[in-house]
Formats: structure tokens, sequence, C-alpha cells
């Protein structure tokens, strides 16, 4: 279980990584500097900022329940394989007359 969630919080955390790095900033190209504000017209003009605000809010929300499950999973209290096993009893000293 907790293998399986470590490896959702790795891959989560790696398009979260790619979805950040992937986004501009506002008037970050170069028609920006200079007042163009057409620049970014393939999704629009707040079509592609929209969607990758969506994705990053997304992943960090997946990323924030992942941590904070793998953080109570690892709190609990675990029981060691011997717990249930008898007690071995010590052998008795033989007795010498």
């Amino acid at each position: 279980m907790i293998a399986l969630l470590v490896i959702v919080h790795v891959i989560i955390s790696i398009f979260l990584i790619l979805v950040v790095l992937v986004q501009q900033g506002k008037g970050a190209d170069l028609a920006g500097a200079f007042g163009g504000g057409g620049s970014q017209t393939a999704f629009g003009a707040r079509g592609a900022t929209t969607l990758l605000h969506k994705l990053t809010v997304s992943f960090f929300t997946l990323f924030v329940i992942t941590s904070l499950t793998l953080a109570v999973l690892q709190a609990r209290p675990r029981s060691s394989v011997m717990s249930g096993a008898p007690a071995a009893k010590a052998p008795a000293a033989p007795v010498k007359k």
C-alpha cells in the first residue's frame, strides 16, 4: 500500500514540476516587453493560462493529499513480525545430584 502510494506521489511530483516549468510568466515573452497583448493566440488570450493554472492546482492538491496520507501511514505504530510468536522457553539446566 505504501509502496504504491509512494510511486503515485513521485509521478504526481514529476507532473507538477513539468506543469510549473511549462508556464510562462505574465509578459515574459518579447511582445509582452513592448506592450503587445496578442502573443499567446494558440489558445486565445487567457485559454492556455487557465488550462495550465487548473492543471497546477489539480496536481498541487493531489500532491498535498498524497503527502499527508504518506505522513499518516508512516506515523502509525507497526507490529513486529515476532510479536505474535510464542516466547521460546529456555532449556532447563540439568540438575546435578
